[in-house]
């Protein structure tokens, strides 16, 4: 594996865990995570790129071994991060920004909201979320006020191998020796002879607010930076979360200038169970820009 370096940045006053790999110098490229994952997810695709690259890439808050921040998870406050990270690291170049489900939603809102910012865009299995109704707001406040007033914890495990278990049941595609590196990514001894997963449990609570796929088509739409999405042939998880197709035909209509890949033989743990295909789908896109 190619090593990789830990640090830590206060980014709008929380302290945040950044991974890096790569020589500083080289063309920089910042890999975003998805929810209930890590930086360290992306060491498998690091490993198959061919060029020397400076990766970039935080544990965003409340995950990882970043800071927890309150009570509940807002997308405004992972634009802000991005937005303070990317000064840190990048305050004149454009950014070259990878990012997978989550991750790649907050670069795909972001290259909208600051088009002058981004390069370029790789979005892995990221599509953005089905649309709600402003009738659900009250139901929705409601059980989130009635969540906040209960604790909320992970299950803990009796050790990583029972985590790398779960993980392979999860992703049937990974092998027991990704799954068991990646658990001891992911979680952390409990102090009790067990292991806790590296997150704030809070993530767990119903967010408050509702997703307008309105107005990230509008951030889409302002876009200049090319696109790329990868996207697993297998879409159960879009189905799974309400996306219609003529809800993904719409977002693809939204950016400018966005070319698509379908990558076959993988689910939506891409950078996971196809690195080495992944690395050569958007090593050339990313080095276009160099």
């Amino acid at each position: 594996m190619k090593a990789s370096r830990s640090t830590h940045l206060e980014l709008r006053g929380l302290r945040h865990h950044v991974r890096e790999w790569g020589t500083p110098g080289a063309p920089r490229v910042f890999m975003l995570h998805g929810w209930m994952d890590v930086s360290a997810s992306f060491q498998f695709l690091v490993d198959e790129l061919a060029h020397d690259w400076h990766v970039v890439a935080p544990d965003w808050r409340g995950f990882g071994r970043s800071a927890r921040g309150a009570d509940a998870y807002w997308y405004p406050d992972y634009l802000g991060d991005l937005d303070a990270l990317l000064r840190h690291y990048s305050l004149e170049a454009p950014a070259r920004l990878l990012g997978h489900s989550m991750g790649g939603n907050v670069a795909c809102l972001y290259a909208g909201v600051r088009p002058a910012r981004v390069a370029a865009v790789v979005a892995l299995d990221a599509f953005g979320l089905a649309d709600r109704s402003a009738d659900e707001a009250p139901g929705r406040y409601e059980k989130w006020l009635d969540e906040l007033a209960r604790p909320v914890a992970f299950r803990g495990y009796a050790g990583f191998d029972e985590l790398a278990a779960r993980l392979m049941r999860d992703n049937p595609r990974l092998s027991a020796e990704r799954a068991g590196w990646l658990s001891r990514q992911l979680g952390e001894e409990d102090g009790a002879g067990g292991v806790r997963l590296l997150g704030d449990p809070a993530h767990k609570r119903i967010n408050a607010v509702l997703y307008r796929r309105a107005e990230a088509e509008a951030c889409w739409r302002r876009v200049r930076a090319p696109v790329l999405w990868v996207r697993p042939e297998e879409d159960g998880l879009r189905k799974h979360l309400g996306v219609e197709d003529a809800a993904l035909e719409a977002a693809r209509a939204c950016f400018r200038n966005l070319r698509e890949v379908v990558l076959a033989d993988c689910g939506h743990n891409l950078h996971h169970d196809r690195p080495a295909e992944l690395a050569r789908i958007v090593e050339p896109f990313l080095r276009s820009g160099c």
